[in-house]
């Protein structure tokens, strides 16, 4: 008899594990409260595929370390689920800008890319990234090279790194697709799961009355609530945010790079294919944080709040990295769009002993059959989900 799973959130993480489990055999509901799959942060965001460049503020390596495997085997898993190629993927090395207040020293965070290009290089399945990094290395632009792009006055150093990223809302419409027509799998969409809908009995649990051998957590938005009422408290040091970046289409190609403005609460560019681009400035986007149980409530935009946000995000970007400009400059269409992100760290960005520098610490908890998955990063979901796959199967 199939194994019956029951999958909260319909998320990169929710959606890739229903894909898994049926393709082994086990019949899967996923529950969402949204009116689709894939509506929240999981369309909403970068699309940075993690190598762990990143996370200079965690010398460590732990971070790097917890994030590459998942990095590197992004575009094999995702290929397979969605049984096609994958697009809209940036084709330059991302800039990483240093910023004038780096929580991060230029030479800190040089040795530190170095020290993460010697684990990307020596990793299994280099190859296999979104572009070959099995040579991995960063580059240092010149002052000439990052005058032309960025402002001196505000950059005071900048490297060349071998991550890539991908477009989240072309790939979200094609995770859709295959969830939709996967019979093993039974959408139950605009429907929010609430502590008193789950039920332990001795066969597993049931979830609205109905019983399943395997309940999964895969939230963000309200999934440590859950946890917390079904008796697994969460380790101390979370953080809820909701936020938002703009998406443009321009009229015509710009060739403006990839970049990101490091380390700290900064901003950054993705460039797809010189008319697709993610723009986003953290202190414009940034709408609602806590560090409670219950995420903060989700926020109403009107039109003229996403006005507002693009025309920050503009100008707080265009101050350090004014090659940025010509990007709204062109603009066909701007959308102002994003939503909840967890990470199991907190503190200011700008704070170099913040702990949400620090991303190690995601993964999976267990009350017998139920089992609570923190995705970490959009880009770890798919490996994470084809192992907790291969566990309950």
């Amino acid at each position: 008899m199939s194994k019956r799973i029951a999958i909260l959130g319909a998320g990169i993480m929710g959606s890739c594990l229903a894909l898994f489990l049926a393709r082994r055999g086990c019949v899967v509901t996923v529950f969402d409260e949204a009116a689709a799959p894939l509506m929240g942060a999981s369309r909403w965001n970068e699309g940075k595929i993690h190598l762990g460049y990143l996370y200079a503020a965690d010398p460590s390596l732990e971070t790097a370390r917890r994030v590459l495997p998942g990095g590197l085997a992004f575009a094999p898993l995702m290929r397979e689920l969605i049984d096609g190629e994958l697009e809209h993927i940036t084709a330059d090395d991302d800039l990483y800008l240093v910023h004038r207040n780096s929580v991060a020293s230029p030479d800190a965070i040089r040795a530190y890319f170095e020290n993460v290009s010697t684990l990307v290089r020596e990793a299994p399945g280099a190859g296999a990234y979104l572009a070959d990094a099995s040579r991995a290395s960063v580059r240092a632009l010149s002052a000439g090279e990052f005058a032309a792009i960025a402002d001196p006055r505000e950059i005071v150093a900048a490297y060349a790194a071998p991550e890539r990223s991908i477009a989240t809302a072309p790939l979200a419409d094609k995770l859709a697709g295959a969830l939709a027509t996967e019979p093993r799998i039974r959408l139950r969409l605009k429907t929010r799961i609430e502590p008193s809908d789950l039920v332990e009995d001795a066969d597993g649990w049931r979830v609205r009355g109905e019983r399943f051998d395997y309940v999964v957590n895969a939230l963000w938005h309200g999934r440590i609530a859950i946890d917390a009422a079904l008796g697994i408290a969460p380790p101390p040091g979370w953080s809820h945010r909701y936020r938002v970046s703009a998406f443009i289409r321009t009229a015509r190609p710009v060739k403006t790079p990839s970049a990101v403005v490091a380390i700290g609460p900064f901003g950054d560019v993705k460039n797809y294919n010189d008319r697709d681009f993610y723009v986003s400035w953290y202190p414009a986007g940034l709408i609602a944080e806590s560090e409670t149980l219950a995420a903060p409530a989700p926020p109403r935009f009107e039109t003229a709040d996403k006005k507002r946000i693009a025309a920050q995000i503009e100008n707080g970007l265009g101050v350090t990295y004014p090659a940025a400009r010509a990007i709204f400059a062109n603009a066909e269409s701007i959308a102002v769009e994003g939503g909840y992100v967890f990470a199991q760290g907190k503190g200011s960005l700008a704070d170099p002993s913040a702990t949400l520098h620090q991303r190690s610490q995601f993964g999976v908890r267990r009350r017998g059959r139920y089992i609570s998955i923190d995705t970490g990063k959009y880009s770890t979901a798919p490996l994470m989900a084809r192992q907790l796959a291969a566990e309950i199967s």
